[in-house]
C-alpha cells in the first residue's frame, strides 16, 4: 500500500492570522489601482499562480489555471509559470513574480531588500497593490491546503509538524478572526 506523502506548505493558525491582517491592511490599495486600471488582468493571475506554485495548492492552482486561460494567457506560458519558470512572462512583470515567489517561500515575511527592490520597480502605489493580490492567493492556498491536510487525515495519512487543531484553526479561523480583526481596525481608526 502506497502512503501518500503531502507536500503542500501548511501554516498555524497564528500564521493564518497574520496573513488575514496583512491582507486587510492592503485591500484598499488593491481596489483602488484596479479602480485607476493599472494593472492587467493577465498581470494579476501571473501573481496568482507564481505564488500557488510554491504553495502548491491544487484549487487555487486549477481556479486561476482557469482565469488565466480567460484573460489570454497561454496553456504553455501557465504550464511553465505552475512549474516556477517566467520565461514567457513580459520583462516588466518579472520583478513582482520573483517577489511573489520569495513572498511565498518566506511565509509572508519577506525581507526588506525584496520589498524595497520591488517598490524601486513599480512605485510604492502598484507595489502595494502587487502585495494585496500576493497576500490574497496566499490566503487562498494557505485555506486549501489546510483542507487537504485535514482530508488526508481522515484517510489516515496525517501531515507532519501540524495537528488537527491547526489545520481545523486554520479553516474555521476566518469566522472568528475577520470580524475580530474588522473590529481591531474601527477602534484603531477611532483613536487616530
Amino acid at each position: 500500500m502506497a502512503i501518500y506523502k503531502f507536500m503542500k506548505r501548511l501554516y498555524k493558525p497564528k500564521d493564518f492570522y497574520r496573513m488575514l491582517e496583512d491582507l486587510l491592511s492592503s485591500f484598499g490599495a488593491s481596489k483602488r489601482l484596479n479602480q485607476e486600471d493599472h494593472i492587467s488582468r493577465q498581470f494579476i493571475e501571473r501573481i496568482m499562480l507564481a505564488v500557488t506554485e510554491v504553495n502548491g495548492c491544487r484549487y487555487c492552482s486549477y481556479f486561476h489555471t482557469q482565469v488565466s486561460l480567460k484573460a489570454g494567457i497561454k496553456k504553455e506560458e501557465i504550464k511553465r509559470t505552475l512549474e516556477g519558470d517566467f520565461i514567457e512572462a513580459p520583462q516588466e512583470e518579472l520583478a513582482a513574480l520573483y517577489f511573489a515567489q520569495h513572498y511565498a517561500e518566506s511565509g509572508g515575511k519577506p525581507n526588506r531588500e525584496a520589498v524595497e527592490c520591488m517598490s524601486n520597480a513599480y512605485g510604492e502605489k502598484k507595489s502595494l497593490a502587487i502585495m494585496a493580490y500576493i497576500r490574497a492567493i496566499m490566503i487562498g492556498n494557505t485555506w486549501g491546503n489546510s483542507f487537504d491536510a485535514l482530508r488526508m487525515r481522515l484517510f489516515g495519512s496525517p501531515s507532519s509538524g501540524i495537528t488537527v487543531w491547526d489545520e481545523l484553526g486554520v479553516l474555521f479561523g476566518p469566522l472568528f478572526m475577520i470580524p475580530f480583526l474588522l473590529i481591531r481596525k474601527v477602534f484603531s481608526l477611532g483613536a487616530e
